[in-house]
């Protein structure tokens, strides 16, 4: 175990202020406080986080997060409180200590609703101070060293959990040491057979390619010291885990990966590193597509190198990574290695840093509506995700995960982008809006006013941000649907009780009908929620149900009064029942019933254009479609207020296609149900499914459902059919 004057020695070699009172009370005080508690290896709990601290002072952290560290468990594990460790440390400790052991409590696997809760309860501690999250890193990877001592049984969750979390965390924040090691940790547990198969042929790889790659080392430094470069090389396998990883991906063999082994070329400057990559490529050939310059366009997490693959000594590839040594640290360190994080002290990193300003931006998301398990989807998704780089026309870098769309990139500029994007040009050209961007393309994004996100883009788009713009723009263009809707049903109330409408009047009666705002009330009439009535009501208390006369003229459409559309339900027209006998309802238009309106066609029954057809209101659904014939009527004669008539609409110039069923009795004789399809497929009808119902030695009995134009389409095509000899009748199913 670590002695007190080994720990300031380690912390005092990276800064010599350091507060060696703080540190030293902080080191006592946890001593004492864990007393004689034991680990599950019999080793004294102090130890623990003793490591900790110990691990955080490879990553020169200050003074107050090395003191966090020896202190993290007290609240958890001892009697030591919160307002004791403020008293004793300040405010600042003890807040970073509270935030440590309620994230100790978070169980982030378990359930889907509790681990996105979870989840994201650790993203708002991490993201009030990031050193939070660096304590609780090197917390976790400590646990992994010793995960050995652990319960057979939490070894697989706890392993899971590092896999899934903390790694990629660690990954985002740039520390890419700890983040392998993590993962390389949990892979022993999670899946050890993968593990040990990948390790054995690493080892062995290892064994034959010693020679070869201390002979690139020397060539690789021989040549730059001819050009007066003095850098350090060195050549390593690269881990396990990522092995695994791209074999899983590409779906191949370990036989066919071709860059197992990686060279890093360490040098003074910036210069230095283009000029090293000159001399590499006028040396050896390179290999196409494997050149990146993540210097000149830094990874979001503020990773910084030259990557590039050439055919080296012996026909043997060559993969290279050049950069600083400050750029190195960065690489192995990450958000920790920020000289103005140490400087300053007090854990608030600057905007210069890619890496946080990404954990401000993702617990941003939190904000936006989306469901904790919405949340965590998305965010895994981005923590998992390599990156590509595209450039707006005016040349602002945009990066974003890899396999991104020009629905992410729009999002990515801005929210009111992505909402009215219609298309798109990838480098000058026009492209779909599927398309996958790839590094250094040129997105261009074409906009319109009149543009709706339709919901199917949720399953295109990649990133979080897109994604829940995407639902909340859905959410809201069907509630101003329903709202719409809503408000013609209550105008047409108004009007059959003779009673003055206006939004003053509403608004002033809110509070009876428990609403926020009149656009919420609209939207519950329009989904059957809030019978109309009762808001005439709420409004005029003194009402009595009798029913107005409706007045002559009005503002329909043909001069009859009442009637109105819905922005998608196009072909058809609305309106709402004025008293009539059922026999003489008038009626609301419907033309694609696509997409999220409040309006869709009633299961089986089947309409089209010509037939005579009624809304029904349903709560909480909108309007269902039933032709005027369908038995399924019967059902709503005693709830008149939830009918509305309606009518065709249809544009002459948009034809659509419209569902019917029909049932055919038919002869038992090879080929007949082939005739019955030429016939279909000659009159221009769709089968979109067929069964047979009944089967007899002489007959069977054919259920059809069809996509047909209108009602004369339809009668056409059954008359065709009853006139072959194969088919003895032919008739419309309404349900």
């Amino acid at each position: 175990m670590m002695r007190q004057y080994e720990l300031l020695e380690r912390v005092q070699r990276y800064n010599p202020q350091a507060d060696e009172g703080l540190l030293n009370k902080a080191y006592v005080y946890a001593m004492q406080k864990h007393g004689s508690q034991r680990r599950a290896n019999g080793d004294p709990y102090f130890s623990h986080p003793l490591e900790v601290a110990g691990i955080l002072t490879d990553l020169k952290l200050d003074d107050a997060t090395i003191a966090v560290a020896l202190l993290h468990d007290t609240i958890e594990d001892t009697d030591a409180t919160r307002s004791e460790i403020d008293g004793m440390f300040g405010e600042d400790i003890g807040r970073l200590v509270e935030g440590l052991t309620k994230i100790k409590r978070l169980d982030l696997v378990t359930k889907k609703a509790a681990q996105a809760e979870n989840f994201r309860k650790l993203l708002l501690a991490i993201s009030e101070d990031v050193r939070v999250l660096l304590v609780k890193l090197a917390d976790r990877l400590h646990n992994m060293r010793t995960l050995h001592f652990m319960p057979e049984e939490k070894r697989g969750r706890i392993a899971e959990e590092t896999l899934e979390i903390y790694a990629p965390l660690a990954g985002r924040m740039g520390m890419h040491d700890m983040r392998e090691e993590l993962e390389e940790l949990a892979f022993a547990v999670v899946n050890p057979e993968a593990h040990l198969a990948v390790t054995s042929r690493l080892a062995e790889v290892r064994s034959r390619s010693e020679s070869l790659i201390e002979a690139i080392e020397k060539d690789l430094r021989d040549k730059l010291e001819k050009h007066g470069m003095k850098a350090k090389v060195f050549g390593r396998t690269k881990r396990p885990y990522s092995i695994f990883r791209k074999m899983e991906r590409k779906a191949i063999s370990f036989e066919q990966l071709s860059d197992i082994i990686g060279f890093r070329v360490i040098l003074d400057t910036t210069a230095e590193c283009y000029a090293a990559l000159g001399i590499v490529h006028t040396t050896w050939p390179t290999v196409p597509g494997r050149f990146k310059d993540y210097i000149s366009t830094p990874k979001q997490n503020d990773y910084r190198s030259i990557h590039t693959t050439v055919v080296g000594p012996g026909r043997q590839r060559v993969e290279l990574q050049i950069r600083t040594r400050e750029m190195d640290d960065v690489a192995e360190y990450g958000i920790a290695a920020h000289a103005l994080y140490k400087d300053k002290g007090n854990g608030n990193l600057s905007d210069e840093s890619r890496a946080y300003t990404w954990l401000r931006r993702t617990v941003e998301m939190l904000a936006e509506g989306d469901t904790p398990e919405e949340f965590l989807e998305n965010t895994k998704l981005e923590l998992f995700h390599d990156q590509v780089f595209c450039f707006t026309p005016k040349g602002r870098l945009i990066a974003l995960p890899r396999g991104a769309t020009p629905i992410d990139f729009a999002y990515a500029v801005h929210t009111d982008i992505g909402d009215t994007c219609v298309g798109c040009k990838i480098n000058g050209r026009m492209m779909p809006l599927t398309t996958e961007l790839h590094n250094g393309d040129e997105v261009e994004i074409i906009c319109s006013k009149a543009q709706v996100p339709p919901p199917t883009w949720e399953s295109i788009a990649i990133t979080g941000k897109a994604r829940a713009s995407i639902r909340r723009a859905a959410r809201t263009a069907i509630r101003k649907q329903y709202a719409g809707l809503g408000r013609k049903i209550v105008e047409r109330a108004f009007e059959r009780a003779g009673r003055d409408f206006s939004e003053d009047r509403l608004k002033a009666a809110l509070p009876r009908l428990a609403q926020q705002n009149i656009e919420d009330m609209l939207a519950s009439v329009g989904r059957g929620e809030i019978p109309s009535v009762n808001v005439l009501k709420a409004v005029y208390p003194d009402h009595k149900e009798e029913r107005a006369a409706v007045p002559k003229g009005g503002n329909g459409t043909g001069g009859e009064p009442g009637w109105f559309g819905l922005k998608k339900g196009s072909g058809m027209m609305f309106r709402v029942p004025t008293g009539e006998t059922q026999a003489e309802l008038p009626a609301i238009p419907i033309r694609g019933l696509h997409g999220d309106m409040p309006v869709r066609f009633a299961p089986d029954a089947g309409a089209v254009p010509g037939d005579r057809i009624v809304g029904i209101m349903t709560p909480g659904e909108g309007i269902t479609i039933y032709p005027i014939q369908s038995p399924a009527l019967k059902e709503f004669d005693d709830e008149p207020d939830r009918w509305l008539d309606v009518r065709w609409d249809i544009d002459a110039a948009h034809r659509e296609r419209f569902p019917a069923r029909i049932e055919v009795t038919a002869i038992n004789e090879p080929g007949t149900l082939a005739q019955i399809a030429q016939i279909i497929a000659d009159n221009d009808g769709n089968i979109s499914n067929l069964r047979i119902v009944k089967s007899a030695p002489d007959f069977s009995e054919l259920v059809i459902d069809l996509e047909v134009w209108d009602l004369k389409h339809l009668n056409r095509l059954l008359s065709d059919l009853r006139e072959r000899h194969v088919v003895s009748a032919a008739s419309r199913v309404n349900a």
